[in-house]
């Protein structure tokens, strides 16, 4: 088997990989701009878009295992392929939590407007980060970059934390917008949820690049 073949294969996954990667980049900007400017019409989008992402998701994941039956691939280039086919995973469940940011953000355009602390703004902004500095570390093969993106995770849950505890408070003063505060809170855990798929792709990165398995220890630190 030429090895000119394995390579071209392994690229091909790179290049499927990121591409999907920018449309989740994507479905998460819109999401969350429908929900910072309550338009209904531009969730709708983020929405019907899920399914460009979903069929996307499923080419790559047979052709990994294309990959896989056909050149029997080995050492960083074996890693590339089980990477990328958990990728693909955390990817199209990253535009699940998007698409979930879109409905809340569908259902708070029709209700009395609620201002969301300025935290949800960092919250968006870090978790943002935290998605394009995982592609660019799989672009670049950056382990020192997939190692930078873990410190986000830690940061982004402490934000999660405090708009949980502002939405019980505001709850309990203001019961009656109890359904608009909870959509708030939706948003932050979809948000949440974003980060910690982003930074399983990080890991994903460092596996590849050097074979570490690092996400065990991080999911019990987390627990503890």
């Amino acid at each position: 088997m030429s090895d000119k073949r394995i390579d071209r294969a392994i690229e091909k996954l790179k290049r499927e990989t990121l591409a999907l990667g920018a449309l989740v980049e994507e479905g998460l900007f819109h999401a969350f701009k429908a929900y910072e400017q309550r338009n209904g019409s531009a969730a709708e989008q983020v929405i019907a878009s899920d399914t460009v992402i979903d069929q996307r998701e499923v080419d790559l994941e047979e052709e990994c295992l294309k990959t896989l039956a056909l050149y029997q691939p080995t050492g960083q280039d074996l890693r590339m392929t089980v990477a990328v086919m958990k990728m693909t995973n955390d990817l199209e469940r990253i535009g699940d939590c998007s698409v979930n940011i879109a409905w809340q953000a569908h259902s708070l355009a029709y209700l009395k407007p609620i201002d969301a602390p300025a935290t949800m703004g960092e919250m968006a902004a870090k978790t943002k980060t935290v998605l394009r500095s995982s592609l660019e570390s799989l672009v670049n093969l950056d382990l020192n970059a997939a190692w930078g993106v873990l410190a986000y995770d830690d940061e982004i849950d402490i934000l999660n934390r405090e708009h949980k505890e502002w939405v019980l408070q505001q709850i309990r003063a203001h019961p009656a917008e109890a359904e608009s505060l909870l959509f708030h809170l939706a948003v932050s855990k979809n948000l949440e949820r974003i980060a910690d798929h982003a930074t399983n792709l990080a890991e994903d990165v460092i596996y590849m690049i050097d074979g570490d398995i690092v996400r065990h220890g991080r999911a019990q630190k987390k627990v503890a």
